[in-house]
C-alpha cells in the first residue's frame, strides 16, 4: 500500500498546517480540471485519500499504529462528482480542505454511525495452523461506556441542543474571493458538526460516550490457515457512535516457519538423505511429518533426487479439512568419499559381474547406479 506521508510529501511528524499546504499545493496541479495528463484524476484522488486519513488527529492516530487497514474505510475523498468543478477547487484553497460537499464544508453523519473495523495479527506454529486450534488474544477496542451509557453527558444530565447552529451541526459564511463570492457551509465550531453539545460531561469517558477497554476474545482458527489468511470475526471491533452498530475484528495471520518442513499450499515438502546401499537394495526408514514419525519406503533401485509422495499427509484443505494433500520427500543419496579395502573388493566383484556390459570397473558401476562418476 502507499504510503500516505509519501503521497503527500512530508514528514512522519508533519504538523497541521505543514499537511494542508502539501496537500493545497498537491490539489491544484492534478485537479483534472486543471491537468489533463492521464492519471492526473487518480493522482488527484489519492492525494485527497491521504489528506483526508491525515487531516483528523484521530484517524491519523489510527493510520500510525495500524496502516491503512486500520482506517476501517474511515478516509476517502468524494466521487469526483460531487466536487464542483473549477470554482469548487479555489473554495478549497482558500476555506478549507478535506471532506467537503459541494458547498466546500466538511459533511457530518449526526446520526447512528458504524463502529470502525480493527486489525490484530497473530502469530500461529506451523502445525497449528495446519490442524486448527483455539487462541485467547486480548485486544484494545472501544466499548459504550458503561456510566453514561454512551451519551457523554454526567449521570441525570442529557445533551442539548447546540444554541450556534440550532441543531443542524453546520454554519454558512459568505466569502468574496477574486474569484467572485462563494458561501461555504461549514462544521459549527461550537458543538464540532454534532448538533448538540454537553454542559456537564461524563466524568468516566470524558463526554465521548466510549471508553477504550483490553477484552479478552477466543479465536477459532481453523484447520488449513496460512501466511496472509484473514479471519472476521463479527463485532468485535470498536463500538458504534450513537447506537450505530460495531466494527468487526480482523484477524491477519502469519505461520511461523518449521526447521524440517516446508509448506507450499496444501502439500509439504521435506528431504532424507540415505545411503549408496539404501538406494541400490531398497530401505523403510523413518520420516517426520505433520502426522508425527511415519515408516517411509525406499525401493530398490532408488536414483538420486527421486521424490516420494505420502498420499493425504499433507495439509487440510481450507474450508475442508477432509481433503488433504499430498508430503513430497525429496531423496538425497548419500555417495562415500572413502571406502576400505574390503569394500572395495566387494564393489569390484560387484562390477565384474556386469563385464558383458562394458562395465569394467566400481567407476562405471557407480555410473550406472547414480547417473555420474565416483
Amino acid at each position: 500500500m502507499a504510503d500516505f506521508y509519501q503521497i503527500l510529501g512530508v514528514s512522519r511528524d508533519a504538523d497541521a498546517d505543514t499537511l494542508k499546504k502539501a496537500y493545497r499545493k498537491l490539489a491544484r496541479q492534478y485537479h483534472p480540471d486543471v491537468n489533463k495528463e492521464p492519471g492526473a484524476e487518480d493522482k488527484f484522488k489519492e492525494i485527497g485519500k491521504a489528506y483526508e486519513a491525515l487531516a483528523d488527529p484521530e484517524t491519523r492516530a489510527r493510520y500510525d499504529q495500524f496502516g491503512e487497514a486500520g482506517l476501517g474505510g474511515a478516509a476517502g475523498m468524494p466521487d469526483m462528482g460531487d466536487m464542483g468543478g473549477f470554482a469548487d477547487l479555489f473554495e478549497t484553497f482558500f476555506n478549507g480542505f478535506g471532506g467537503q460537499n459541494p458547498q466546500g464544508g466538511r459533511t457530518q453523519r449526526r446520526g447512528p454511525q458504524q463502529g470502525d473495523d480493527l486489525r490484530y495479527d497473530l502469530n500461529v506454529d506451523f502445525k497449528d495452523a495446519i490442524f486448527g486450534q483455539q487462541r485467547e488474544i486480548k485486544i484494545p477496542h472501544l466499548e459504550t461506556c458503561e456510566v453514561c451509557r454512551g451519551t457523554g453527558a454526567k449521570p441525570g444530565t442529557g445533551p442539548k441542543t447546540c444554541s450556534t447552529c440550532g441543531g443542524s451541526g453546520q454554519v454558512r459564511r459568505a466569502t468574496r474571493t477574486p474569484f467572485g463570492n462563494f458561501t461555504q457551509v461549514a462544521e459549527c465550531p461550537s458543538c464540532n458538526g454534532a448538533g448538540q453539545t454537553i454542559a456537564d460531561p461524563c466524568v468516566t469517558c470524558g463526554g465521548n460516550g466510549v471508553k477504550q477497554v483490553r477484552k479478552k476474545l477466543r479465536i477459532n482458527i481453523p484447520a488449513g490457515v496460512d501466511t496472509g489468511t484473514k479471519l472476521r470475526v463479527s463485532g468485535e471491533g470498536n463500538v458504534g457512535l450513537k447506537g450505530g452498530p460495531p466494527g468487526d475484528l480482523y484477524v491477519f495471520i502469519k505461520v511461523k516457519n518449521d526447521s524440517k518442513l516446508k509448506r507450499d499450499g496444501v502439500t509439504i515438502f521435506s528431504e532424507i538423505s540415505v545411503s549408496y546401499l539404501q538406494a541400490i537394495l531398497g530401505d523403510i526408514v523413518q520420516i517426520t511429518t505433520v502426522d508425527g514419525n511415519v515408516n517411509l519406503k525406499i525401493p530398490s533401485g532408488t536414483q538420486p533426487n527421486t521424490t516420494l509422495s505420502l498420499e493425504n499427509k499433507g495439509v487440510p484443505r481450507l474450508g475442508n479439512p477432509v481433503a488433504r494433500g499430498n508430503h513430497e520427500v525429496l531423496v538425497k543419496v548419500k555417495l562415500p568419499t572413502r571406502i576400505t579395502d574390503d569394500e572395495r573388493k566387494l564393489l569390484e566383484s560387484l562390477a565384474s559381474q556386469y563385464s558383458d556390459k562394458n562395465i569394467n570397473s566400481s567407476s562405471g558401476l557407480f555410473s550406472k547406479l547414480f547417473g555420474k562418476e565416483s
